[in-house]
């Protein structure tokens, strides 16, 4: 057995440490060379966006190498839509005014790739970014909301016969799943717990309060349901019955952000509903009494996933990486002092991941050993076992894609302590980018940023050729804001969805939740076993060969 990693009974109840459960520390002072820092984000932004509008405007993604494009996300530009929130924060208005223009010629009827449309990354991509666009413009744009208006209406056919949980990818040329026609299909709990921000907000402007309610419905599906741990769903989730898909735990992708929202719509909405703060106090709970390991090198910490077997995987990712952030805001929410030193210390371990790396960058996987042992599922390599003595991690999957997770923590980590390393492991973040990232070092005429296939090879181990239009949503607006004025998007005042496209809160209320870790009223779980679970923000040009997790 392993021993409980912090006093269980903080973890069990709120610590009073603050008048109102705000997240973020007043008084913040930024260092005279933030303004530099800053201007560099910007950039590396402009930068990017020149290329993509050089080589793929209208198109979803750039490729800065082979200076074309791709349409992964369906052919409606994504990285349009992810831009513009983004340059509004950092004032680059004609960014924006094109843009909005832009918006105005989509035409969501048509799918134009295989005419599969994913649920969720068009909801955080294009409804969360029209929406938060909408309203950080000042709802003078109405083109943003009748676009947001259309895609939604196109996406609920993802629920079929009145079903709590919608389909994960829709035919738009039927209006229908793109599954077998006796609608056999496995989701996970993020594609399916990973609407309520949009679809809520979406409600709120328009009046009609279908679009929570169809969200609302597969959220409080996914929370009551039978759980492997309490509090903490299985990531596979059927459609079809709305009953858990086996017994897979994890904060990594296929989770992840179903976990993000029960704090964030807490927060942005301030419902007088404890259930969902509540669950979310219950995951982390079970989280420290099951799931928190410290590597035998560095004792860095780490959450690992257990499977349905109820083997502990002592896996991480750059995916997962959010918990950090997602430990320290919640932590704050419920005056919880160790849970948001918790969020602390995984920040930690996340950032070890850069710092050890060749390219001062992190990877997609990595693995560690704990007093417990060093299972994974796979085999570990003599080079791993080796690299693991020297950083307390190894490497699964070296590749970077421009993920945002590290930073996204970081940016929460400096806000909400005003201890400025976070600052410098920022400035670190950017020298490593434009060492490593600019499509330049890879073909002599290349413009652009693109993503690495072995951060931790001496020579990067040649590119990736696609720009993210996460990038410019994510990565580059929480590295812009950490060097940024505190009080610009202060996170009293904002609340982020998962692609990091802001929504106004309201003002904190003095306190969330029952100040205890209670589960829902779930019954005795059960493995069920089902279709495959969908690949997992699967990177449109990472190499073939690179494997991807499988939850089993």
């Amino acid at each position: 057995m392993v021993a409980f990693l912090f006093p269980l009974t903080l973890a069990l109840s709120g610590f009073p440490w603050a008048f109102a459960a705000n997240i973020q520390k007043s008084g913040l002072r930024l260092p005279r060379d933030a303004k530099t820092h800053r201007d560099e984000v910007i950039q590396i932004f402009t930068k990017s966006y020149e290329t993509y509008k050089k080589y793929a405007w209208g198109h979803d993604d750039v490729q800065p190498i082979s200076q074309t494009w791709n349409d992964h996300l369906n052919g409606w530009g994504a990285t349009i839509v992810d831009v513009l929130t983004t340059a509004h924060v950092m004032g680059l208005n004609d960014y924006v005014n094109e843009a909005i223009n832009y918006v105005g010629t989509i035409d969501y009827q048509i799918a134009h790739n295989d005419g599969s449309v994913s649920l969720f990354e068009t909801t955080i991509r294009h409804l969360g970014g029209l929406l938060s666009s909408y309203e950080l413009t000042g709802k003078k744009h109405k083109v943003l909301l009748d676009k947001a208006v259309e895609i939604a209406d196109k996406l609920a056919y993802g629920w079929v016969n009145g079903s709590d949980v919608p389909y994960g990818h829709l035919l738009f040329t039927r209006d229908a799943p793109s599954v077998p026609e006796d609608l056999t299909q496995t989701s996970n709990i993020a594609e399916a717990g990973t609407l309520i921000i949009e679809w809520g907000s979406l409600s709120r402007f328009t009046g009609n309060t279908t679009y929570n309610a169809l969200a609302e419905k597969s959220f409080r599906r996914i929370m009551n349901n039978p759980a492997p741990l309490p509090g903490f769903a299985a990531q596979g989730i059927s459609p079809a019955t709305g009953d858990p898909v086996g017994g897979y735990v994890s904060w990594g992708g296929g989770s992840d952000s179903y976990f993000e929202y029960l704090v964030k719509h807490t927060r942005l909405t301030n419902t007088d509903d404890k259930s969902y703060i509540d669950a979310w106090h219950a995951a982390v709970d079970s989280t420290i009494s099951t799931l928190l390991r410290r590597s035998t090198v560095g004792n860095w910490l780490y959450a690992a996933d257990m499977d349905s077997q109820k083997r502990i995987r002592h896996v991480g990712s750059h995916l997962a990486c959010f918990y950090g952030g997602n430990f320290i805001m919640g932590g704050k929410m419920l005056n919880n002092k160790t849970i948001v030193d918790i969020g602390l210390d995984l920040n930690e371990a996340c950032w070890n991941t850069y710092a050890g790396s060749t390219s001062g960058i992190g990877p997609e996987g990595f693995a560690y050993i704990s007093t417990d042992g060093n299972f994974t599922g796979s085999d570990i390599s003599p080079e791993q076992i080796e690299f693991y003595g020297q950083h307390g991690f190894y490497s699964t999957s070296s590749y970077y894609i421009l993920r945002p997770e590290v930073l996204e923590s970081n940016f929460y980590a400096w806000r909400t302590t005003g201890n400025t390393k976070y600052l410098d492991r920022a400035a670190q973040a950017i020298q490593s980018f434009n060492k490593w990232l600019p499509a330049s070092n890879f073909a002599a005429n290349a413009t652009g940023y693109g993503g690495l296939n072995d951060v931790l090879d001496p020579t990067g181990g040649g590119p990736v050729d696609d720009t993210e239009s996460f990038w410019f949503a994510e990565t580059l607006k929480y590295l812009y804001l950490i060097f940024d004025d505190p009080e610009h998007i202060n996170l009293d005042h904002y609340v982020f969805n998962t692609e990091a496209h802001p929504f106004k809160a309201p003002p904190a209320k003095p306190s969330y939740g029952s100040g205890h870790p209670v589960p829902p009223n779930q019954g005795p779980f059960r493995v069920n076993h089902g279709d495959p679970l969908p690949a997992v923000s699967p990177a449109p040009k990472v190499p073939a060969s690179t494997p991807e997790p499988t939850p089993q």
